[in-house]
């Protein structure tokens, strides 16, 4: 590599990468685009724009690297602030609130600095599908009028380790 491709490299691939965040999968499963959840809320991207994820194991992990800054008293949603800066909020289900934590153990806190994939709530996934109106999981960028673009994955999932969005921020 000449002087001239290593000034370049530096110039363009590090201007780049230094916005672009990784929002690993908060579980493990299958994407759905956030448009196809059964709830007005999130299909209608009121509360920030994202993915959602049809489950298939018993864990909820952090999407990134940051600071717990919620969780629900019920443990059905957290929200996570990236070092960063990025808000992600991960909701599993729709109205599992009205389950009253039924189904759900908490592992980490709120307060709690958190590695990308380490565990935040375990779930009984099964106990889950029988009460809940649906198990499709919505993770979400809250914070959206700071973030430039997104790309939004699709597939299978495997837990804290796919990617399933790609965002840049301003």
């Amino acid at each position: 590599m000449g002087l001239f491709d290593k000034l370049k490299k530096l110039v363009s691939d590090d201007s780049k990468d230094s916005n672009m965040l990784h929002i690993v999968s908060p579980l493990a499963g299958e994407i759905v685009a956030i448009e196809d959840v059964p709830d007005v809320i999130f299909a209608e991207k009121i509360v920030g724009d994202g993915i959602a994820i049809n489950p298939t194991g018993n864990k909820l992990v952090a999407p990134v690297t940051g600071e717990i800054v919620k969780i629900y008293e019920t443990n059905h949603a957290f929200a996570i602030r990236s070092d960063e800066g990025l808000e992600v909020l991960v909701h599993f289900g729709l109205d599992t609130v009205e389950l009253r934590g039924e189904g759900f153990t908490r592992i980490a806190e709120e307060g709690q600095h958190i590695k990308a994939g380490e565990t935040i709530i375990e779930f009984d996934l099964e106990l889950l599908k029988a009460k809940a109106k649906s198990v499709i999981t919505p993770c979400i960028i809250s914070n959206m009028d700071e973030i430039k673009s997104m790309e939004k994955f699709s597939g299978s999932v495997k837990l804290g380790e796919t990617i399933v969005l790609k965002v840049i921020k301003d």
